[in-house]
């Protein structure tokens, strides 16, 4: 990576954000001949929201929209050091995986609808499962699961791990600890941005800072549709019971799902209670979510689906820790690709919760489009947007 203690008076194009989708940003337009700043306003990138990601991805979508831009994603990260030239930074591919559970009878046809729907979209490898072949596999699941969905193709990564390698493989200069503070506009194109370090006249931005991302776009006076919201993880250690070859584990009648991570696990819940707040940048996060999670009383608890988790809470010997960050969540939980009303600024955010597995194809869609690409974009900012059920 090429940090660079303070930004240069001019640039061609501004990245500002350091998390995935800034550094896929910073990636591709280097790639497309751009000459390209990336600006952090952070002491370090990826250390925002990237950072407690639950670190997945899968075809297994409920929508056909991010398909495409997931499989780019996913063929990358699968030539990851040829794609960046470096070895630096691996993604830390696991082919565990993705394993949707449902303990509810009357879900096991709509599951079934769900798999064929995929397999129209040209998913292939998706198997439906009854609850007996699910346990016959992976033994440490409840009697009460009664249908189950897999693909073993689907697995987890490293974001971090993306994100450094992004930028270890890109010409582009990186700043931290820069703030952009201001726009300034010259009949009606982008001239440059006032930042905590200075001035830098540029011809080009893109905002993907993310939760902030809203924020920066109205220090332009731009309303962009998006709402942060907090979604937490919790980091369990020290706890043997936990199958270290485990898929990711989905109970899709709560949406709680758990991964194994470095000798333990990370658990997630997207509670659909919490609401959309003012973009933060630290996010607190609640300790009692632990107990939501791993309380077998509890009705979201992954214990539910995987009893181990209850013997764990109850032995008492694990160690855990919550984590925080935003979500940028959009009205269709679709991204934001591709310019604003002032000529010269882009933005690239809004991916609802998907920005790992959609981030980087959808980078290279912008790298295109700055480079005077045309072609279809259905995440352009002037699309009509419609309601969608709450994605994770």
């Amino acid at each position: 990576m090429r940090l660079l203690p303070e930004p240069p008076a001019q640039a061609e194009l501004v990245v500002i954000g350091g998390g995935i989708v800034g550094a896929s940003t910073a990636f591709f337009a280097s790639r497309a001949g751009i000459p390209t700043l990336l600006l952090e306003s952070r002491l370090a990138v990826c250390t925002h929201t990237t950072a407690v990601a639950a670190g997945g991805y899968r075809l297994q979508l409920e929508h056909r929209e991010e398909l495409d831009l997931v499989r780019r994603t996913v063929a990358l990260l699968e030539r990851f050091a040829e794609e960046t030239g470096q070895s630096v930074h691996d993604p830390d591919i696991r082919r565990r995986g993705y394993l949707w559970l449902t303990t509810d009878g009357s879900r096991v046809d709509a599951q079934r609808r769900l798999v064929e729907r995929q397999r129209t979209w040209g998913v292939d490898g998706v198997e439906l499962l009854t609850g007996d072949e699910a346990r016959g596999r992976w033994p440490w699941l409840s009697e009460d699961v009664a249908s189950a969905r897999f693909r073993q193709q689907d697995g987890l990564v490293d974001p971090r791990r993306i994100t450094m390698g992004l930028l270890e493989g890109c010409s582009a200069g990186v700043v931290v600890g820069c703030e952009v503070r201001g726009f300034r506009v010259e009949g009606g194109r982008l001239a440059g941005l006032d930042t905590s370090m200075g001035a830098v006249g540029c011809g080009a931005a893109v905002i993907a800072c993310g939760p902030l991302s809203g924020r920066v776009a109205g220090l332009a006076g731009i309303a962009l549709p998006v709402e942060p919201v907090r979604r937490q993880r919790v980091v369990v250690w020290n706890e043997p019971a936990i199958p270290a070859d485990a898929p990711m584990t989905i109970d899709e009648d709560t949406t709680a799902h758990w991964r194994p991570a470095g000798g333990g696990a990370y658990l997630l819940y997207p509670d659909p209670a919490e609401r959309a707040a003012e973009p933060l940048d630290q996010v607190p996060a609640d300790p009692a979510f632990a107990l939501r999670l791993l309380d077998p009383r509890s009705p979201v608890s992954v214990a539910r689906t995987a009893p181990f988790w209850g013997e764990a809470f109850w032995r008492n010997t694990a160690q855990w820790a919550v984590q925080a960050g935003q979500y940028t969540m959009t009205p269709d939980q679709r991204p934001l690709i591709g310019p604003t009303e002032i000529d010269g600024l882009h933005v690239n955010t809004g991916y609802s919760g998907h920005g790992v597995m959609a981030g980087p194809a959808g980078s290279e869609l912008l790298a295109s489009i700055l480079a005077g690409g045309a072609g279809d974009n259905p995440f352009r900012l002037d699309r009509t947007f419609s309601a969608a059920a709450q994605a994770f």
